[in-house]
């Protein structure tokens, strides 16, 4: 496991700019506020995996650290493996969850976070466009009836005889046609809707000399 170590305050320039599989964060050194600097990170929508060292502070300044967003705190005395080793089983963790990551093309939808993005962009989303994303994301490129929706999105007390659906779609696809992008979100005419990567154009007959 490749490693490299930078000194505050360059530490947050670095996590920003650079791409790390984990942080190894000594809440100790007196220049930067490390449990700062991780929950800027998680502000800024990034996921990285954090393990603290914290040393022989307070236990409440620990727990400072886990709800900032850091994934696990290690505090002294410890083996010098044990870092390593706890960083190992952080990333393992990582890897599992990565099927809670749905991806259409460059839309991608974080369904522990309940946060979007296309592009890189954070897309913000009410609840109910959220339910609604990640149902069409799960189905695609497979198109999602009427029916469907309404019984997974909403209760059993919704009306379908009304335009509401289609006021969620029209405002979730104004939402995901960021400036620059190719439509995902398409419309199934006598079946539904449906997220796809790639839209089929329609043949061009070839005119006739």
């Amino acid at each position: 496991m490749a490693m490299r170590w930078t000194w505050p305050p360059t530490e947050m320039k670095c996590a920003v700019q650079t791409r790390y599989d984990a942080l190894l964060m000594d809440v100790m050194l007196p220049v930067k506020d490390d449990i700062t600097v991780v929950r800027q990170l998680r502000r800024q929508g990034n996921q990285t995996p954090v393990l603290f060292l914290p040393g022989r502070i307070d236990v409440e300044d620990r727990i400072r650290g886990l709800d900032a967003g850091g994934d696990d705190c290690l505090p002294e005395p410890f083996h010098l493996e044990e870092p390593l080793a706890r960083l190992r089983a952080i990333l393992r963790r990582q890897r599992s969850d990565t099927s809670l990551l749905l991806r259409v093309a460059d839309l991608e939808l974080d369904s522990i976070s309940h946060v979007a993005r296309r592009a890189g962009q954070e897309i913000p989303l009410t609840p109910r466009e959220f339910a609604l994303l990640e149902l069409l994301m799960t189905s695609s490129p497979r198109p999602v009836n009427r029916t469907t929706i309404t019984e997974k999105v909403w209760d059993q007390h919704f009306d379908p005889g009304t335009n509401v659906l289609n006021v969620y779609v029209s405002k979730l696809r104004q939402k995901l046609n960021l400036p620059g992008t190719v439509p995902l979100l398409q419309t199934v005419r006598g079946t539904g809707f449906a997220l796809l990567a790639e839209v089929e154009k329609p043949h061009e007959t070839p005119a006739k000399e």
